[in-house]
């Protein structure tokens, strides 16, 4: 009992001993709290004020800690004023660095922290708490603010929660670059800077770092980008690999997908970028993904771990090893015979593996893993370069000559951009003499496919940019320091900024931006009819009308082959109300954007819709010009024939001409329209109140044909039409001003679609067009 006694009388003792010393005031101090008047925040507050400062926005990920509500007074704010003894610091800017001990750690455990340093990481190509909609994000920032002595180090990258192995990067004069993982969420980042010229007191921990928060979300809603490793029947699933590659990494099948499975992820991360830069938010194409070993880290294959990563199809289609070497399809020779015989093989191998359906459009690109270097004929036999397609699916194929060169995992991203290793013709290629280093044939094969793959996504060839072939640049967008280059035989920039990168041009970036692979959530649904139509107009105009809205006009001087002047007529944060429907274009306008040698030269000039469509001008200033496109009514007025749709090619067709009656006398009301058609459209009864009828076309098809009215007590009238029209017209339906459609009459799904009604000022004066077995064109003919 004694014992017990003196120990509760210890206790007592300690218990006051720390009460009277956490209350005590300190010297000079006239409040209870210790600090002239100020209260002192908790703990937890000071805590949460330092690592989010209020500078910079709260993070997406706070810890569940709450602040005491400090009520503040005017005496008490006069008292504040006064010297306070010193206090924990808050406020400070997520990019905070950190010496001393006890940092906080990337689950997220707050711990105090200390003074920072002008050594923090700086991102420059994001903000904090920003969204994205890519697993591997790239970014590129300076070290500290603007230092009179550039420094060159460490970044070291640590994943939210720990979930991603961490990664180290090199610093370049203060700069650097580096690719992100992130998870489907919030992610909260952490970046370590390090250096030997910077010397910490504390060595235990990372002393200069930055935190960021990016939010990830994965697009489901918009059709994916296959990956496709397409093998002869009889493959053994290699490529090519000089000796030390193969006794190192191997060149089998497994290491083969890891490679492609990267480069992928290296074409979104640069994608992501760039869609960025051209201010069309990070907009990118998104991969199919499936529950596999993770192969992103290498230490992912050591320990097993499984991640949600984009599957690679391995296909074999039906011609032997042999069969594809022995076609003399390298792109590189003009004396190819067979170039777009592997192109067909691809292509009916993807279509009997993915089996599309109507509507149903395919996004593939594909690695003939195959692909050989031929070091007797000097050639790469069983390799083709080429990207497009039509229908349901869109395919870009390129050979798998470089593929050794290609980094497996994110670790190795630098290594491979870095690597200036000969390339020993005597096992592997150099592509087009642009591969003489490991460095170089990784910008080549890399950078050459995904020129491919803008091909599939509809990208022509432009005047710089990836779809030219700046991607011999490409290792730029993810160094800061370029190594010796064998192409110029001249050292490499020693620094690497977005300027001297590579990068889709701003016509492919006008592309993907209304690509459905490249939608966003918060982009507006778009119509089905994707057409064009083209009207001129009075005084030298052309009116273009669009259901989606234009996009954009490329012009070209006649001889041109790539586009060199456009118009866009999309905002970059997206226009209030969409893009425009309707424009007037004038020859005036067009040739002012041409250089003055061109303006004299015949204009051709493609329209582009939001919808993907596209519609071709050869010669706008005979369009504009031309008296087959004008019609003169019977009251003098002056009617203007619409872009045809349909090519007037059958047997024995005839052009045919209806200017209706209500256009020119007032007294006739049209009552209904009766539509004769099979399946396609025969021909089109327009009738009015006093019993009399015009007929467009032939009373063909099933007997009688179908009849729509209009609701004339309700002043309904004609709108315009929609067809479905190939090389004939397959069917038509019937718009009224009142938003009534009767149906499509024929064929509704023959063709494509087309919403022919008026611009606005326009009216319906006739329709025109020719007729065989049945309408195989048709056009509408507006006035004033």
């Amino acid at each position: 009992m004694p014992f017990f006694k003196e120990l509760r009388r210890r206790k007592t003792g300690l218990k006051t001993e720390k009460t009277d010393k956490t209350d005590r005031p300190s010297n000079g101090s006239t409040d209870s709290n210790g600090s002239n008047g100020a209260v002192a925040p908790s703990k937890s507050s000071s805590t949460l004020n330092s690592v989010y400062g209020s500078s910079t926005p709260p993070s997406s990920i706070q810890p569940h800690q709450s602040t005491p509500t400090l009520a503040t007074s005017k005496s008490q704010t006069t008292m504040n004023s006064l010297p306070q003894r010193p206090m924990p610091l808050s406020g400070v800017s997520n990019r905070s660095s950190f010496i001393g001990l006890n940092t906080p750690s990337i689950n997220g455990t707050i711990t105090p922290k200390m003074p920072t340093s002008a050594f923090a990481p700086r991102i420059i190509s994001i903000s904090d708490n920003s969204w994205v909609h890519q697993k591997v994000l790239l970014i590129y920032g300076q070290i500290g603010e603007a230092l009179e002595k550039l420094l060159d180090g460490t970044l070291t990258v640590s994943h939210h929660q720990d979930n991603f192995p961490a990664t180290i990067w090199p610093v370049n004069d203060s700069h650097f670059k580096a690719l992100v993982h992130l998870t489907p969420g919030p992610n909260r980042l952490r970046f370590d800077f390090s250096s030997p010229k910077v010397v910490s007191n504390m060595t235990s921990v990372p002393a200069h770092s930055s935190w960021m928060s990016i939010n990830f979300l994965p697009l489901i809603n918009s059709p994916p980008l296959q990956l496709v490793i397409l093998l002869g029947k009889d493959s053994p699933g290699t490529y090519d690999a000089v000796p030390e590659r193969k006794q190192r990494e191997g060149n089998n099948l497994d290491t083969a997908i890891r490679k492609f499975r990267m480069a992928a992820y290296l074409w979104q991360a640069f994608t992501g970028e760039q869609m960025y830069r051209h201010s069309f938010g990070r907009r990118c194409f998104r991969f199919e993904e499936e529950w596999q070993t993770g192969s992103l880290t290498f230490r992912d294959k050591e320990i097993g771990q499984m991640r949600n990563e984009a599957k690679v199809h391995v296909i074999r289609c039906d011609k032997t090893v042999k069969e594809l070497r022995n076609l003399d399809i390298a792109q590189q020779h003009g004396n190819a015979t067979r170039k777009g015989e592997l192109f067909t093989i691809a292509m009916a191998a993807v279509k009997k593996h993915f089996k599309p359906v109507a509507g149903q459009k395919q996004y593939i690109s594909l690695l003939l893993l195959d692909s050989h270097w031929d070091t007797t004929a000097k050639t790469i036999t069983g390799h083709a370069a080429l990207g497009g397609g039509s229908g349901e699916v869109q395919l870009a194929i390129f050979g798998s000559q470089a593929l050794q060169s290609y980094p497996t995992s994110i670790e190795e991203v630098v290594p491979a951009f870095s690597d200036c290793t000969r390339t020993n013709t005597n096992f592997v290629a150099n592509d087009c003499d642009e591969s003489g280093s490991n460095w170089e044939a990784a910008n080549i094969g890399i950078g050459a496919h995904l020129h491919e793959t803008g091909h599939l996504f509809g990208c022509p060839h432009q005047e710089s940019g990836i779809m030219l072939r700046d991607y011999v640049r490409f290792n730029r967008t993810f160094l800061c320091r370029e190594p010796y280059s064998t192409r110029t035989k001249s050292p490499g920039l020693r620094l690497c900024l977005p300027k001297d990168e590579c990068g889709w041009h701003r016509l492919d970036a006008l592309r993907f931006k209304n690509h459905p692979c490249f939608r966003l959530p918060t982009d507006a649904p778009l119509n089905a009819d994707d057409s064009i139509q083209v009207w001129p107009a009075d005084n030298g105009n052309v009116i273009v009308t669009a259901v989606t809205g234009v996009a954009f006009v490329e012009i070209f001087a006649n001889g041109d082959d790539i586009c060199h002047a456009w118009i866009e007529f999309t905002n970059s944060n997206g226009q209030s109300g969409g893009p425009p429907r309707q424009i007037v274009l004038t020859e005036s306008d067009l040739k002012a954007r041409l250089p003055d040698e061109k303006k004299a030269k015949k204009l051709r000039i493609t329209v582009h819709s939001v919808g993907q469509g596209f519609y071709d001008i050869e010669d706008f200033g005979m369009l504009v010009r031309s008296k087959s496109k004008t019609v003169k009514l019977p009251n003098g007025q002056l009617g203007y024939k619409g872009c045809k749709l349909g090519n007037s090619s059958q047997e024995g067709s005839q052009p045919q001409q209806v200017i209706l009656e209500t256009a020119h006398i007032q007294t006739k009301l049209l009552t209904s329209i009766k539509v004769y058609h099979g399946f396609a459209l025969d021909g089109i009864e327009f009738l009015y109140e006093d019993s009399t009828s015009q007929l467009f076309g032939k009373k063909g098809g099933s007997p009688g044909g179908s009849e729509f009215s209009f609701d004339t007590r309700r002043g309904e009238i004609l709108l315009g039409f929609y067809l479905r029209a190939g090389l004939w017209i397959d069917g038509l339906e019937i718009l009224t001003s009142l938003g009534r459609r009767s149906g499509v009459y024929g064929n509704a799904t023959g063709g494509s679609g087309h919403t022919l009604i008026p611009p606005r000022g326009y009216s319906i004066a006739g329709v025109s067009g020719s007729c065989g077995q049945w309408v195989d064109s048709f056009s509408l003919v507006i006035t004033r």
